[in-house]
């Protein structure tokens, strides 16, 4: 598991990236260009066991060409690693070591919200929200990710 600055050492400029949101049930995915500019939604995966979990982003990362993986890390308002946190952080480990491209975790705090507000500035209905809240989450994830990897 590396830092966000060892992982930007770590790929190159034209390297796509996969954004997760790691949940007790759903795992949001999300995906950027090339060019590292835009995080896009791209599905929810139910989580079963992380053996499948791990199958299942495998076969993303060789279908799309992804050079890195970024995990939202939900640590506390205040800064502190919390029961969520860990249970991510451990997950996060096993991924790093079943994977031959780098991992990094990124806080995640507030992710939710922002993905829920930014669906209500585009007035999109309350079910809708709900149902693509994880992959939009992974999506504000990665975008706040890669905005950093770009300055």
């Amino acid at each position: 598991m590396l830092t966000i600055d060892e992982l930007k050492l770590k790929i190159d400029n034209n390297s796509r990236l996969l954004g997760l949101d790691i949940g007790s049930k759903n795992i949001g995915v999300s995906i950027c260009d090339n060019k590292r500019l835009i995080a896009t939604p791209m599905k929810v995966i139910r989580f079963t066991n992380l053996t499948e979990l791990i199958k299942d982003i495998h076969k993303i990362t060789l279908d799309n060409n992804i050079k890195g993986l970024i995990i939202g890390n939900p640590v506390n308002m205040d800064g502190t690693i919390g029961k969520s946190s860990q249970s991510v952080k451990d997950k996060s480990i096993e991924i790093s070591n079943n994977l031959n491209i780098p991992v990094a975790l990124w806080d995640e705090r507030l992710s939710t919200v922002g993905a829920f507000n930014l669906a209500s500035q585009l007035d999109i209905n309350v079910s809708k929200k709900t149902k693509n809240i994880d992959k939009n989450a992974a999506a504000f994830i990665l975008q706040g990710a890669i905005d950093y990897l770009n300055n």
